[in-house]
C-alpha cells in the first residue's frame, strides 16, 4: 500500500473544468476573473467585507501586519502553540513576537490569561500592537472574552485560521472574528490552491493597501515607480480556479473530517490514558487535523506510537511545538506557561485527509492497537 499521509490534498472533480477556462481566458499570470470571483466567494463564505487573495497564508499574515503600521520596538502577542509561520511574519514586519499559553479547554491561546495580560500590559503604557489569535487543528479560538478584552484595549485583533475554514464559533465563521484574518490554502489545508492564501478586513482601505503592497507596491504611473518597498504576494488566476472548485466542496470535506475524527474517537477513546482534543463551548470544529493526547505513563507512549505507525509507512505527527521552545525565538517573552509544553509533549496528530478510505483509517487504528500487543510481548521477554 502506497505511504497514508497526514492530511493529502483531495480533489473536488471540477478543478480541470475550471483551469480549462483559465487557461482558455487567456490570463495565465497574476490577477484574472478568478481570482477577482474568489476572493468574492470566500468573502461570502466566511462573512467578511474585503479579501485579498496571496500567494500563501503567510503573505497575508505579514501584509495584515504591514497594513496596520507595524514598526520595529512593537510587540505582536502570538499564540505559542501554532505553525511557526504565525511568528514568522512578526518578525518579516520587525516586531517583537510575545507569546501567550494555551487553554485546555480549546487549546488555543487562553483568553483569561490574555485579559490579564493586557490589562497589566495597559497599566505599564506597553500595549501590543495587535494580538494574533491562531485558530488550531480547525478550532476556533474562544472569541467572546478575547474580543472584549481586546476592544477595551484598543488592540487590533487579527485572527489566522489557517487551519479552521468552514469552522464555526457560536453559529459564526472563523475568519470573521478578527480587525483581520487571514486564511491558507497549502497543499494541506482542508481546500487548497497548491499554495496559497487569503487576508480578509474590516477596512477596505487595508485591504487597498495591501494589495498595492503585494503587487511590488507598483504606483500609478506610465514607467514603473516604486515609492516604497513591495512584495510579489499575488495568487494566479491559475490557482484561484483551482480554489474555486475546492471552496464548492467546502461542507462535504468539513463533514467527512468530523466523521473521521468521530470514528477515531469511537474507537480510540477508551484506552487506557488517551483522550481527544476537546471541542469547546459553542464551537463546531472542522476537525481539520484529528489530535489526541497520550498519557507519557501508559505503554506504548506517544513516541512509540508514532515509531509503530512510521514503520507501517503511516504519516502521524506530535502537535506544534510551541513557539516559545523553538530555537529561532530563543529569548522571546512567554505569557504565562506549562500547557501548551504538555499539550506538546504528550499530543500526536492522526491521519485526517477527508479523502481517506475507511479501510486506511481502520489500519491506523489497527497499527495504534497492535503496538499495545507488541509492547506487552516485549516486556514479557524483558520479565523473563
Amino acid at each position: 500500500m502506497a505511504r497514508l499521509y497526514l492530511s493529502p490534498p483531495e480533489l473536488a472533480g471540477n478543478e480541470l473544468d475550471l483551469l480549462r477556462d483559465a487557461l482558455g481566458s487567456g490570463w495565465i499570470a497574476p490577477l484574472g476573473p478568478h481570482v477577482d470571483a474568489f476572493e468574492r466567494e470566500v468573502c461570502e463564505v466566511v462573512d467578511m467585507p474585503h479579501a485579498l487573495a496571496t500567494s500563501s497564508g503567510t503573505a497575508a499574515l505579514h501584509l495584515a501586519l504591514e497594513v496596520i503600521g507595524t514598526v520595529p520596538g512593537d510587540e505582536i502577542w502570538v499564540a505559542t502553540l501554532t505553525f511557526a509561520a504565525s511568528a514568522n511574519a512578526v518578525r518579516y514586519a520587525g516586531a517583537t513576537p510575545v507569546f501567550v499559553d494555551s487553554h485546555r479547554a480549546t487549546w488555543n491561546i487562553d483568553p483569561g490569561l490574555l485579559a490579564e495580560e493586557l490589562d497589566a500590559a495597559a497599566r505599564r503604557g506597553k500595549l501590543p500592537r495587535a494580538v494574533v489569535t491562531v485558530d488550531l487543528y480547525g478550532q476556533c479560538a474562544d472569541y467572546d472574552p478575547i474580543l472584549e478584552a481586546c476592544r477595551r484595549h484598543g488592540v487590533i485583533l487579527i485572527e489566522d485560521a489557517a487551519e479552521a475554514l468552514g469552522a464555526t464559533y457560536r453559529g459564526r465563521p472563523a475568519g470573521s472574528f478578527g480587525d483581520l484574518a487571514i486564511l491558507s490554502f497549502n497543499g494541506n489545508k482542508i481546500i487548497t490552491t497548491s499554495g496559497g492564501g487569503m487576508l480578509l478586513a474590516r477596512r477596505k482601505a487595508w485591504i487597498d493597501r495591501a494589495r498595492y503592497l503585494a503587487t511590488q507596491a507598483r504606483s500609478p504611473a506610465r514607467h514603473y515607480e516604486h515609492e516604497v518597498v513591495g512584495y510579489n504576494y499575488r495568487l494566479s488566476n491559475l490557482l484561484a480556479a483551482v480554489g474555486r472548485a475546492q471552496l464548492a466542496d467546502l461542507s462535504r470535506r468539513v463533514d467527512r473530517r468530523r466523521a473521521i475524527n468521530a470514528t477515531y474517537r469511537e474507537a480510540l477513546g477508551a484506552r487506557p490514558g488517551w483522550s481527544f482534543m476537546p471541542e469547546g463551548d459553542g464551537m463546531r470544529s472542522t476537525c481539520w487535523l484529528t489530535c489526541a493526547l497520550v498519557d507519557p505513563l501508559v505503554d506504548p507512549d506517544r513516541d512509540a506510537i508514532l515509531d509503530r505507525l512510521e514503520q507501517t509507512d503511516i504519516e502521524a505527527r506530535p502537535v506544534w511545538k510551541p513557539m516559545h521552545l523553538q530555537p529561532a525565538f530563543h529569548g522571546c517573552r512567554l505569557l504565562g506557561g506549562g500547557v501548551s509544553d504538555d499539550l506538546f509533549a504528550r499530543g500526536l496528530c492522526l491521519p485526517s485527509g477527508s479523502g481517506i478510505t475507511r479501510d486506511e483509517q481502520q489500519l491506523v487504528i489497527d497499527t495504534i492497537v497492535a503496538s499495545d500487543h507488541a509492547d506487552a510481548r516485549r516486556a514479557q521477554r524483558i520479565a523473563r
